[in-house]
């Protein structure tokens, strides 16, 4: 980066300090610093919902799986598409609750203070993990983006790694400010920050496209659209949607969307950003279902501009060895001084825009769920709002030390997937069915903790022979396929770069009639369509289009229940066992010798377990089945759990505080907070006045019938989705 680019980042910096000195002024009261008063409309709650469900890490999993998997890499972030609609529903929830977190739903609801207490532990530990997924990602992109003097990028800071130093400093810009202005000051910079991201998300589109055109080699004659050139260039499988080539599976990303809709309304940011700081419910559902559709389009760019990646820099060695670099380098590439910076503060507004609200919520939890009901009951606002400021900053420095332990996005987003359902069948049961009871709940998030990760992480600690235990270490067969796929330019101009790579690497050390003969072999450049690469010591032309290359995939030998099995010895490698031909295919089975001792490493995957008394066979479904099967349990057992538990136990509820519940849940809100209280105090006196009719009268179910504006508002969400997918069909066939 230049001068120029420094500039423009102070610059950013100082206007997101200079907000949050300004609404820290307006903060008075705990409901000030962590609900910014309740007073936001539809385009604050539309920027915060779109800032809080975009992070730095979308952009880069996004490029970075469509530069190697084409379209069908947009499912990496795009599997949220199809929660979308049911935030028309939700978003009133929040707004309703009337509460500060989340943990005070569930004091409210199941009236347990330890309860709450146990949620607002869960819910600070998943900011953690959840912004370290962004922290990860903001310095993956920052590095290729930072160069040194002779233009190189820095690897390295002093004794330090360059992310050991960019993830904290990135960290303490975030707090600065959060910490300063709350919740208002998160709202006011997700407005700008929305738009910047908005910006990221279009602006190496045109820049790209024209680098396209007017690059002598891809566009010789100079007449084709940059649409064209990719079509051209990139392998036809880059352009379906559904590609093999995607790491999610079909099987998969349904799982995925069952889990993230149980999930997602536990998630302890959206009492927040889903609806409850919104001044009325109608600002609650539009800028929640707003916000989120406007980060589906997002995804259209963000991958748009992946192919333009793809499409360019197919022979760069550093994005074939990670691709996770694709966005930075492509900005480092396609934009100029001054630009660099800018999209910088792009991806850092994506960061901030979610870790922001997370840190304020976070705080908030710690105060109002534990620190004043068991630490300090009687203290003053004033007490209360700096115990959240310092809780605000440990919680991003959590954040942080996650980041630099893990920093691996898809091992992070996949913990993503499953912790919210530690706590999710108490919610959604409790939401809808009286009978829902508190030491059922108990039970239920106990079960959650002990399988999804208790046992799982310490268990074969503490039992060190499950490790080896011979039921436990059984892997799916090793299955070598060669299929012969004719090359595209692409793949010609990436096979010619390795190949160039891998010559010069040999060439060391080499001299005499030995250095020679090595550099006959040189690969060549024949055209642009064509070249000569050593192969067993001659020669080979590779002809784009024409000349049918070997792509050879290792699939199984997957651990079913560990995350990895290797053979106790080491050394010992899988050998043929057998060979299977056709025209263009080459299948070999492969084994471990028989005999051989394995031990598992890493997690049990203990859920998968529970599908061998049903006689499953595991062994036969490929790995991202495996992993589609493994969220099933976790998906349905609290939820089967739960309902037996609250059935059984002779424990209930007070019906006094469940018929206050249910009537708050039933009143809509009013904008002015007194006559707000008023309508409460008339609905707990007669909960007859807000009683609509249930779609199951008689029971203990208390779902009520949906409005007009539900049914449409979900309806033409629905659409919405179909539109967008319907426009990706029509994207990716433009110049095909």
């Amino acid at each position: 980066m230049t001068f120029p680019d420094y500039i423009v980042l102070g610059c950013y910096f100082v206007l997101l300090v200079v907000i949050g000195v300004y609404c820290m002024r307006r903060i008075k009261h705990q409901e000030d610093f962590f609900m910014g008063g309740r007073g936001f409309g539809k385009l604050l709650q539309t920027f915060a919902a779109f800032g809080a469900g975009t992070g730095s890490n979308d952009p880069i999993q996004t490029a970075r799986n469509s530069y190697t998997g084409g379209v069908s890499g947009m499912w990496s972030v795009m599997y949220w598409l199809f929660v979308t609609p049911f935030y028309w529903i939700t978003g009133v929830w929040y707004r309703r609750m009337r509460h500060m977190t989340l943990g005070d739903w569930y004091v409210e609801r199941y009236e347990s203070k330890p309860l709450g207490a146990a949620y607002s532990i869960f819910g600070v530990t998943f900011f953690m993990i959840y912004g370290s997924m962004f922290f990860t990602a903001i310095a993956k992109t920052a590095a290729p983006m930072i160069t040194g003097g002779d233009g190189l990028p820095i690897e390295t800071i002093g004794p330090f790694e360059l992310n050991q130093v960019l993830i904290p400093v990135i960290g303490v810009i975030v707090v600065l400010y959060g910490i300063a202005g709350g919740l208002t000051a998160a709202y006011f910079t997700d407005l700008i920050q929305g738009i910047c991201i908005i910006g990221l998300s279009i602006m190496l589109i045109p820049i790209g496209l024209n680098a396209l055109t007017e690059n002598e080699e891809l566009n010789p004659a100079g007449d084709k659209s940059g649409f064209e050139i990719m079509h051209d260039q990139l392998p036809e499988g880059h352009f379906d949607l559904l590609s093999s080539a995607g790491e999610f599976s079909l099987y998969y990303l349904i799982a995925i969307v069952f889990a993230n809709l149980l999930g997602i309304v536990v998630q302890p940011h959206f009492i927040a950003t889903g609806g409850g700081s919104a001044k009325n419910e109608n600002s609650a559902r539009i800028g929640l279902v707003t916000g989120n559709f406007l980060k589906r389009f997002c995804t259209i760019g963000w991958l748009l501009t992946a192919l333009i990646a793809a499409t360019l820099y197919a022979d760069v060695p550093e994005l074939i060895q990670d691709p996770d670099k694709t966005w930075g380098y492509a900005t480092m590439e396609l934009l100029g001084p001054g630009l660099r910076g800018l999209m910088l503060a792009c991806l850092l507004a994506a960061l901030m825009s979610s870790v922001d609200a997370q840190m304020v919520v976070g705080s908030a939890l710690i105060v109002r769920n534990l620190y004043a009901p068991y630490i300090k009951p009687q203290a003053s606002e004033q007490h209360y709002l700096w115990v959240g400021r310092i809780t605000g900053a440990l919680i991003v420095t959590g954040s942080i030390i996650f980041s630099l332990s893990i920093n691996d996005m898809l091992g992070q987003l996949k913990l993503n997937f499953w912790f919210p359902l530690v706590f999710a069948a108490p919610f959604w049961l409790g939401m809808y069915w009286r009978r829902a009871n508190t030491k059922a709940a108990w039970i239920t998030v106990v079960y959650c903790l002990f399988f999804f990760f208790l046992i799982p992480y310490f268990g074969p600690t503490v039992f060190t022979s499950w490790r080896t235990n011979t039921e436990l270490t059984q892997i799916t067969p090793i299955v070598e396929t060669t299929t012969m796929v004719t090359a595209s330019k692409s793949e010609l101009r990436k096979q010619f770069i390795i190949a160039h790579d891998k010559w010069a690497a040999e060439s060391e050390g080499l001299s005499g009639d030995a250095l020679a003969s090595h550099q006959s072999l040189e690969p060549e450049r024949v055209s642009q369509t064509e070249i000569r690469v050593p192969q067993d010591g001659q020669m080979i032309h590779i002809i784009a289009g024409e000349t049918k290359l070997p792509v050879t995939k290792r699939s199984g030998g997957t651990a079913l229940f560990w995350d990895k099995v290797v053979p106790v010895k080491e050394g010992i490698e899988p050998v043929l066992t057998g060979t299977d031909e056709s025209a263009d295919k080459v299948v070999k089975t492969l084994a471990y010798p028989e005999g051989t001792e394995f031990q598992g490493m890493g997690n049990l995957k203990l859920n998968l377990l529970m599908f061998k008394p049903l006689g499953v066979d595991l062994q036969t479904k490929p790995s991202s089945t495996l992993s589609a099967l493994e969220l099933v349990p976790k998906i349905v057992m609290p939820f089967v759990l739960m309902i037996i538990l609250s059935f059984v136990l002779p424990f209930r509820n007070s019906k006094e505080a469940l018929d206050r519940y249910y009537a708050k849940m039933k009143t809509s809100v009013d904008s002015d907070p007194e006559k707000d209280k008023q309508k409460l105090e008339a609905v707990y006196e007669d909960p007859s006045l807000v009683e609509r009719e249930n779609l199951f009268p008689n029971t203990q179910l208390e779902i009520q019938k949906p409005t007009f504006v539900d049914i449409a508002g979900f309806v033409v969400s629905v659409v919405i989705c179909f539109i967008i997918i319907a426009f990706v069909f029509w994207l990716a066939g433009i110049g095909g």
